[in-house]
């Protein structure tokens, strides 16, 4: 017999490293509308496509409404046994005397025997039992309801069958009964959280599960036509892989100058600055440079839709069109009032592991904030999605907006290899851009403030600014003669 078996969804068996251990006996528990009944439907018909015989037991749903559940992912209930209770004539039979015992007692004994009397006749290796709410409410004694709880476990101990007890986690107080999952080798609660604004955000975590070491913690999930998509936490530690010691130039001298010719592979450089100050352009001068290299690279838009990126690509001479159409470059919008931390890591993850993607730029952090509002430790998210990023080799491009003096909406510097700041001064009645590197782990970097310039032409940075003061206060003023600073094109003709 293997040691685990699959619970039909990928996501989940990550998390299990590998998947359940057969013939035990699970708790799936969660509030109405988390997801618990697709997923047991998806353990179901793994069993049913390994060719094992499967038995959905409910107490709380009607058959009818099973199979609906099943139909709006493009499955068919028929795939597996449904045992449904039609009716309290089921239980008690017509013309029963029911003066002796309480008609509560009665039932609960009955319901019993004839799940077994089920279980006997399919003999299924797999089952799902719908709920335990509903025993609860049968039992109405809280000692009678863990008594009939642990006949069932006994009931299916010996025999060749995994068992998931659902729980909606209604009629209890605390909302968990730590009897109930003392009683059972594994419990795996689903979350579903309303948030002030955007779609509801649902988690998952393992509870307990004895003799597998999972991946314990919080898992974001969301729920797609095809079942529970499970993005399992990332854990950067685990992803480790070879690569070169390299720079990767942008292919623009003074620029790749400031940073000891460019960034290295494997960091982060946090492009920070005003809105309007020539991040996003820098940017693009990298990725269209790695893309020319032919390096898949992958660009995230929090912010700006793609057709602006694409016309401001245009203007400059970045024919990104071209990259996306041979498939080197991938640009992908993100809705900020949709997405999740973890499914957020799991697209960087894919994009990185399947296209073996080798540039990636995240416009905004801004727009990550904002898409995130009431998440908790997005530092950290970030963090362990930066340092994995760093495992795999990736060179990585963080834009941040700054606004008055050197604030950020997410501390993130401090995470960064690399910190390029990019300011607006004021010299002759012209609003100028200057452009520094504060700091860069990977290696040498320029001290100096330069003065950037960018035009149809592309980008140009100009002599160190000696006279320029004040980049930290927030109103750099420059102090100079005219001579460092760069006129526009048509002049130096």
């Amino acid at each position: 017999m293997p040691d685990t078996i699959s619970t039909g969804n990928a996501g989940l068996d990550i998390i299990l490293k590998g998947g359940l251990s057969p013939r035990r006996l699970y708790l799936l528990e969660g509030a109405p509308g988390s997801g618990k009944t697709t997923l047991a439907l998806q353990f179901l018909r793994e069993g049913v496509r390994r060719g094992e015989k499967a038995l959905y037991i409910t107490l709380s749903e009607t058959a009818e409404e099973l199979a609906a559940v099943a139909a709006s992912h493009g499955w068919d209930s028929g795939e597996f046994d449904v045992f449904e209770f039609d009716s309290a004539a089921e239980i008690f039979g017509e013309g029963r005397d029911q003066s002796i015992l309480h008609p509560w007692e009665m039932e609960l004994g009955e319901t019993i025997r004839l799940i077994q009397e089920e279980v006997e006749r399919v003999k299924p290796k797999r089952v799902v039992f719908d709920s335990l709410s509903e025993m609860r409410l049968l039992a109405q004694d809280p000692l009678r309801y863990r008594r009939q709880v642990l006949a069932l476990k006994q009931f299916f101990s010996g025999r060749d069958t995994t068992v998931i007890l659902v729980d909606d986690m209604t009629g209890k107080a605390d909302g968990r009964d730590a009897h109930l999952h003392s009683l059972c080798h594994g419990v795996i609660t689903l979350e579903r959280l309303t948030l002030d604004f955007g779609a509801a955000r649902r988690r998952l975590q393992v509870q307990k599960l004895r003799g597998i070491d999972f991946t314990a913690g919080y898992h974001d999930f969301t729920i797609r036509t095809g079942g529970l998509q499970i993005y399992p936490r990332l854990i950067a530690a685990t992803h480790h892989g070879e690569f070169a010691d390299e720079v990767t130039p942008s292919g623009v001298q003074g620029l790749d100058n400031l940073l000891g010719g460019g960034p290295l592979r494997g960091t982060s450089t946090l492009l920070t600055g005003p809105a309007g100050s020539g991040k996003t352009t820098i940017a693009l001068q990298y990725l269209h440079s790695a893309c020319e290299r032919g390096e898949p690279s992958t660009v995230y838009e929090f912010d700006e839709r793609i057709g602006t990126l694409m016309a401001r690509g245009k203007a400059f001479g970045f024919d990104l069109e071209k990259h996306i159409a041979n498939g080197t470059l991938c640009v992908e919008q993100i809705d900020p009032a949709e997405i999740s931390p973890g499914e957020f890591a799991f697209r960087v993850r894919r994009e990185v592991e399947e296209r073996k993607a080798r540039m990636i730029v995240i416009d905004s952090l801004n727009g990550y904030v904002a898409a995130m509002p009431q998440e908790q430790h997005l530092i950290l998210q970030m963090h362990e999605l930066l340092s994995y990023l760093s495992q795999k080799g990736v060179v990585t491009l963080l834009i941040d907006g700054l606004v008055g003096a050197m604030t950020t909406s997410l501390n993130i510097s401090y995470v960064a290899d690399a910190v390029v700041l990019l300011r607006f001064f004021e010299a002759e009645g012209r609003v100028r851009k200057a452009i520094s590197v504060l700091k860069n782990r990977g290696g040498a970097h320029e001290d100096t403030i330069r003065e950037l310039r960018v035009d149809a032409g592309g980008i140009r940075v100009g002599e160190p600014l000696s006279q320029f003061r004040g980049i930290l206060t927030g109103t750099p003023e420059y102090l100079g003669i005219r001579g460092p600073l760069m006129e526009d094109r048509d002049r130096e003709r």
